[in-house]
């Protein structure tokens, strides 16, 4: 671990609080950066003009910007507010790398989603694919909102000198997940179903779709480990995977998740709601060239950490109301 680049950065990390941002910071840590600066966002909005020039204005000293503040969720919250995710993850990224470059901060590490990528993009997802098509519909606000970082990133190079680069995660699990029904992924809503079934004693849980379409997941905090080697090594214009390479069906993945919780009910799918995209499987070769990136987390270790957490977190609610 290089912890020489590091030990003179000054990092904002926005989103630091949040499901993938502790892991970052944590890893920021490990590698002993120099400060770590986490915005709140009950001072600084980031949607806000006036509110992100204070922010760089009130840190000077900064030299590095992790920008993961984000609107996100799973299918249902997708489908129930494009405008607003839309407008607020466009206005965030807007922002953010604007008042860097006026601040003249020398790196601008922009997080983007595989959610960018058309709907029917060549299996495996290639970052030159990127433009082949129109993403899935439940998420597209969201996907091309994110989008437009990656744009920005690239226009501010060519026009001003600025190194911005942008990273394209693929859907992340692991511990401090979102587990809101409403709101969360797929990994830690099957996860909440499962063990509240069990706790209700409730014969059956209910899931999205038909179980067919696949997805890759990759461990949060391998993902944190990619978000600091590019944020060290790499400095292209060109947009990076960040993935496991570990496809896997909706239905295969439930089965696992059901052994590891140890559900025994019946799998009930309710073909009325949306699948979402067929399939997401990333090419994750450039991550490796360019900033020596490969995940390194076991699939079934990952999520048994994950429920692990989650039952933990749900005794400690029950004990302190």
């Amino acid at each position: 671990m290089s912890t020489a680049f590091w030990r003179d950065q000054a990092v904002i990390v926005t989103g630091g609080a949040g499901f993938l941002g502790r892991h970052v910071v944590g890893e920021l840590r490990a590698r002993a950066a120099g400060r770590v600066i986490i915005p709140r966002r009950a001072e600084y909005d980031l949607r806000e003009q006036a509110a992100v020039a204070q922010l760089y204005a009130d840190f000077p000293e900064a030299t590095l910007v992790i920008h993961l503040a984000a609107n996100v969720g799973g299918i249902g919250i997708n489908r129930e507010h494009p405008g607003l995710f839309f407008y607020e993850n466009l206005m965030m990224g807007t922002l953010m790398l604007e008042y860097a470059r006026r601040a003249g901060l020398p790196k601008f590490v922009g997080i983007g989603t595989v959610c960018s990528y058309p709907k029917f993009a060549p299996v495996p997802f290639r970052e030159d694919d990127l433009w082949g098509g129109y993403p899935e519909e439940t998420n597209a606000p969201y996907g091309l909102a994110k989008k437009m970082l990656l744009v920005q990133s690239q226009a501010y190079r060519q026009e001003y000198g600025f190194n911005a680069i942008h990273l394209l995660p693929v859907n992340l699990y692991g511990p401090h997940d979102k587990f809101d029904l409403k709101s969360s992924h797929v990994i830690p809503a099957v996860i909440r179903k499962m063990v509240d079934a069990q706790v209700q004693g409730a014969p059956q849980v209910t899931l999205f779709g038909d179980g067919s379409p696949t997805r890759e997941f990759l461990f949060v905090r391998d993902a944190a480990e990619g978000i600091a080697l590019a944020a060290e090594r790499y400095n292209g214009a060109a947009p990076v995977n960040l993935g496991s390479a570990f496809e896997i069906s909706i239905r295969e993945l439930v089965a696992i998740i059901a052994a590891e919780v140890g559900f025994e009910g019946e799998l009930r799918w309710d073909t009325s709601q949306p699948n979402g995209q067929p399939r997401r499987k990333l090419d994750v070769s450039r991550a490796k060239r360019a900033f020596g990136f490969e995940a390194r987390t076991d699939f079934r270790a990952g999520l048994r950490e994950t429920v692990r957490w989650y039952r933990a977190q749900r005794a400690d609610a029950v004990e302190c109301p």
